[in-house]
């Protein structure tokens, strides 16, 4: 496929806003436990706005992949059976309650606590949307797997909890080192379950051929030509254009920047409680996601390819 860099940019940032704020509730959640002495409320503030900003972003970001931005709403028309129709309802919802999270905690109120569970719960469903949109195709078998849906939970909360670090280590130093541990902890699991996923798809033979594509049964079929002598939708949009060895960089360089780097970085910064070692743990981690995304999009091999991206 070829990847859109509006959707890119949109599942990167919602899914880091909504590990941060995920991380957010949780700090909350314990300090009313009384597991840790409660951090100021700017650290609630300042994350919350954080979490909105970012998600916001990515709510923009997908404006640039309509054909006709003005007709957005109609995204929502088919919630009923519609994935992309449920994200579209609940990425609002998502930045709504994180919103209200921050003015709470801004006023001062009581019912803080219970203003972030309801943005908990509306990321959790975020998060399922944005990855079953792609997990119910059953035709592309590399996003068909529970895999894809760990991936997007684990990856987001991953860069969520990298940046929560990054703020603690700056407003509330003391929660510093127990974040980047809980986001040490899900970079080391993204990782293991995005390998797994490049190990299973590796695997994968296609279950289409091209006496299947074209409906000629004869067992020696060979294709001469694309079906275009020029450029057209089909050879645009469901083929990346790229060389093999293009894909094996990207897939190296976010192995690294998304998962090593970044876990190296946490470690560092634990160790030196330096609050550069967190922010530039995020920039790499961010950075890296950004390339796992165009490869997550990139190697998934569209049945219509087996025609349409020949050329003699």
């Amino acid at each position: 496929m070829k990847p859109a860099f509006s959707v890119v940019f949109l599942t990167t940032l919602s899914g880091a806003a909504q590990g941060l704020l995920i991380a957010l509730v949780g700090v909350e959640l314990f300090a009313k436990l009384g597991l840790f002495n409660a951090p100021s409320q700017t650290f609630f503030i300042t994350g919350a706005a954080l979490s909105v900003v970012l998600g916001g972003l990515g709510l923009v970001a997908s404006f640039f992949h309509l054909g006709h931005p003005e007709r957005a709403w109609r995204a929502i028309a088919m919630w009923r059976t519609s994935w992309l129709s449920r994200e579209c309802l609940c990425l609002p919802a998502f930045l709504a309650s994180g919103t209200l999270y921050g003015i709470a905690h801004w006023l001062g109120t009581p019912w803080s606590l219970a203003l972030g569970v309801i943005g908990v719960a509306s990321s959790a469903a975020l998060f399922v949307c944005t990855a079953m949109i792609y997990a119910c195709l059953r035709f592309l078998q590399e996003w068909a797997t529970p895999l894809t849906m760990a991936n997007f939970v684990l990856l987001g909360c991953a860069s969520g909890f990298t940046l929560a670090t990054a703020c603690a280590a700056w407003l509330a130093p003391s929660l510093a080192a127990g974040l980047a541990a809980c986001a040490c902890t899900l970079t080391l699991a993204g990782c293991v379950t995005r390998v797994a996923s490049l190990r299973r798809n590796a695997r994968l033979r296609p279950k289409s051929s091209v006496q299947s594509a074209t409906g000629i049964k004869a067992p020696n079929v060979v294709q001469k030509s694309r079906g275009f002598t020029a450029g057209a939708f089909n050879l645009r949009e469901f083929f990346h254009g790229q060389s093999a060895e293009t894909i094996r960089l990207v897939k190296w360089t976010f192995l690294i920047a998304a998962f090593g780097v970044p876990f190296a970085l946490m470690l560092l910064g634990i160790v030196s409680q330096s609050v550069a070692a967190f922010c530039l743990a995020f920039l790499t981690q961010y950075l890296g996601l950004i390339a796992e995304r165009w490869f997550f999009f990139a190697e998934a091999r569209h049945p219509q390819n087996i025609y349409y991206a020949r050329a003699s």
